[in-house]
């Protein structure tokens, strides 16, 4: 069991550093190399995949802890 969380939480830290570099910054990130962040790209502006990106992030760093927290009480 703890092997199978193992990982799943290697996954999820690879998966949560991934959202977090498409972030758009003050520099526009590497989400301004895929076209979410910055104005008029093919998204419309971006807002809303922006505000999704913010929650699909949220979402799996709160899952990557909660595993973290089962890990720890194995």
């Amino acid at each position: 069991m703890q092997t199978l969380l193992s990982v799943v939480e290697v996954a999820l830290s690879i998966l949560v550093i991934f959202f977090v570099l498409l972030h758009s910054g003050k520099d526009s990130g590497l989400s301004g190399a895929f076209g979410i962040g910055g104005g008029g790209g093919s998204f419309g502006g971006g807002s809303l995949v922006e505000r999704n990106l913010t929650r699909w992030t949220i979402f799996f760093a709160i899952l990557w802890a909660l595993n973290a927290l089962v890990l720890l009480k194995l």
